[in-house]
């Protein structure tokens, strides 16, 4: 243990060698009267909440309650010699006192029992010596003890350069993960199973350097104690919520700044520009953290103002970002004061609970950026996890961008926006309906869409339908070409969805349509598909027209929101988006635009592919 730097005590409005003393907590615990009034024949007199209260603290697996209740067998030792006189006062507090002891209510018992029974109060609590010295009451003040400082912990003698979480449990053998990002092992690093005294020595010592200015205890209830200790969460768990005592310490084993991520310029500057409400995905172990305080950093140097809201406040961030814990135990009150000191950006540690979606809702909608940081398998998990607690149209205001963290190392980006049309894979006008778009950030492939589907919110993967109805229309597409060209040898067939078009000259247009739509009809009961008739140019396959700047391509509104590959012949040119008209715009003097005019001017006739 510690080896401890005792002061000299100062003695207040008491005699030099006072007759009848009554202790405190906080000299119980640290064993001054044993030490300082042996054989002096003094009559000490032992508060019963200061019993009570070191019994509490004791259940509570703390080891001060441990260390005080062992002091005071030392006085009951010493006043069965006859070294000391001993004596419990006082009645057994309500358990409400004890509960509300860290306001004081313990001490003013302990002061009104030192004035009933004219004893001088003994006590290293300098906020009790104070208050003591206000009511007249003579006191002995101890300053408190100072233990020296450690240049090692106990726990970090199992922690190397490759140790990113330390495992001890009473009676097993340390076990450590190590390795890096994705790819972390399970190794034995103690060489014996730990006992409960050698795990009780790390337990007192983790505890003791908490209460100092180098970590801070975030969560202590029975059974479970969570500490911040520099770099080191320390999760300890003991009896009654746990079997035996054991130990977890998690530390990040690196601190990246973004530029170690080798993102894209064009990812970089939707970071500084437009991302203001972004999600860092990943599953447990994938460098999320990491990320994230690479992101506060990145903002942080952009001069923005940077907090975090973290339980526990584990991030590795500069000292000039702010790192907010509950408050009052409510992450809901956290972000009330956020609201007032109005940051530019909020990490949000560990989105998870449903009320942590509706806190991150309400700071962002209210303008303020928001990094949340939420454990899922896959980057569409973390974007189903805001459906149902978030309204549907107000997701992509709430969640702009998603980084998907695979192995410590960027993966997916996506990008989120609203549209209002026919879900893909739908064909029916009268079914168009608002649309949350996910898109992969680098190609602008639209990959997912969630919408409501009568009373429920779906979540649609768009190449899976697409392919399941690209090989639904292969089982047909031969039988069904062949009745579509026995009535115009000149068609064009292209499969969308569910829909068929069928580009014929005008002047045939009648033919595949028949009277009053018979012919159409027929084909589409027999094959199950819904045809769509479209002239087809004489001069090309695709209606353009060349202005000064683009060249318009009109492909119709069938085809809104569309990737398509547009070729001259049989010679491919290049791949496009249709607009929300179904248009698809190229500059003249792009390379695309030159050869798109040199194809138009060689009088090549130009056609399209959908991308399925």
């Amino acid at each position: 243990m510690a080896t401890k730097k005792h002061t000299k005590p100062s003695i207040s409005k008491a005699s030099n060698a006072p007759k009848r003393i009554l202790v405190d907590t906080s000299v119980v615990i640290d064993g001054r009267i044993s030490e300082n009034f042996l054989d002096r024949g003094v009559e000490v007199l032992i508060p019963r909440v200061v019993v009570q209260e070191l019994e509490h603290q004791a259940n509570l697996g703390r080891s001060t309650g441990r260390q005080g209740l062992d002091e005071l067998a030392r006085l009951r030792e010493m006043s069965r010699s006859k070294r000391i006189s001993l004596a419990f006062v006082g009645e057994v507090a309500e358990e409400v006192d004890i509960r509300n002891s860290y306001i004081g209510r313990i001490d003013a018992i302990i002061r009104d029992l030192a004035g009933k029974y004219k004893a001088t109060l003994v006590t290293s609590d300098k906020t009790q010596a104070t208050v003591a010295q206000v009511y007249g009451i003579p006191l002995i003040y101890y300053e408190p003890l100072v233990p020296k400082e450690k240049e090692q912990l106990l726990i970090e003698e199992y922690f190397d350069d490759k140790t990113m979480s330390v495992h001890l449990k009473e009676g097993v053998e340390p076990y450590a993960k190590r390795g890096e990002p994705g790819e972390w092992k399970m190794v034995k690093v103690g060489g014996k199973k730990i006992s409960s005294e050698e795990i009780a020595e790390i337990v007192d010592e983790l505890v003791e350097e908490a209460k100092r200015k180098r970590g801070f205890i975030e969560i202590d209830k029975r059974g479970c104690t969570v500490i911040q200790l520099g770099p080191y969460r320390i999760v300890i768990t003991q009896f009654p919520f746990s079997d035996s005592t054991e130990i977890t310490a998690v530390r990040p084993i690196k601190s990246l700044t973004l530029k170690d991520y080798n993102i894209s310029e064009k990812l970089k500057k939707r970071l500084e520009k437009r991302a203001e409400g972004i999600l860092v995905v990943g599953p447990p172990g994938a460098g999320k953290s990491t990320f994230a305080q690479a992101l506060a950093q990145f903002y942080a140097q952009m001069g923005k103002t940077v907090k975090t809201m973290e339980h526990p406040r584990d991030l590795q961030v500069p000292r000039e970002i702010t790192q907010y814990a509950p408050l009052d135990g409510s992450m809901k009150n956290t972000g009330d004061i956020l609201l007032l000191v109005r940051p530019d950006y909020t990490i949000y540690d560990e989105v998870r609970k449903p009320q942590d979606f509706l806190i991150f809702e309400d700071l962002r909608l209210a303008g303020v950026g928001m990094i949340g940081v939420t454990h899922a398998a896959a980057p569409i998990d973390a974007i189903q996890r805001f459906v149902g607690k978030v309204e549907l149209g107000v997701i992509p205001q709430v969640v702009d961008t998603l980084i998907f963290i695979e192995k410590g190392k960027i993966g997916t980006v996506y990008t989120l926006n609203m549209n209002v049309r026919v879900p893909t894979g739908m064909t029916e006008q009268d079914l168009a309906r608002p649309i949350v778009e996910v898109k992969n950030f680098d190609s602008g492939a639209l990959e997912y869409e969630i919408y409501t589907y009568g009373e429920e919110v779906v979540v649609i993967p768009v190449r899976e339908v697409a392919a399941k109805q690209k090989r639904e229309f292969e089982k047909i597409s031969e039988g069904l070409s062949n009745r579509i060209l026995s009535y115009v040898p000149s068609a064009r067939i292209e499969n969308v969805g569910k829909s068929v078009n069928v580009f014929v000259p005008q002047r045939e247009m009648k033919r595949i349509i028949g009277r009053a739509g018979k012919t159409v009809s027929g084909i589409e009961r027999e094959f199950g598909v819904t045809i769509n008739v479209l002239p087809l140019s004489p001069a090309s396959g695709i209606p353009t027209k060349t202005g000064r700047k683009q060249i318009h391509m009109d492909l119709g509104r069938h085809n809104a929101d569309q990737y398509v590959k547009i070729y001259a012949n049989d010679e491919y040119l290049f791949t496009a988006v249709a607009d929300s008209d179904g248009v698809v715009s190229i500059k003249r003097r792009t390379k695309n635009g030159k050869k798109l005019l040199k194809a138009l001017e060689s009088g090549k006739k130009l056609r399209y592919e959908v991308v399925i």
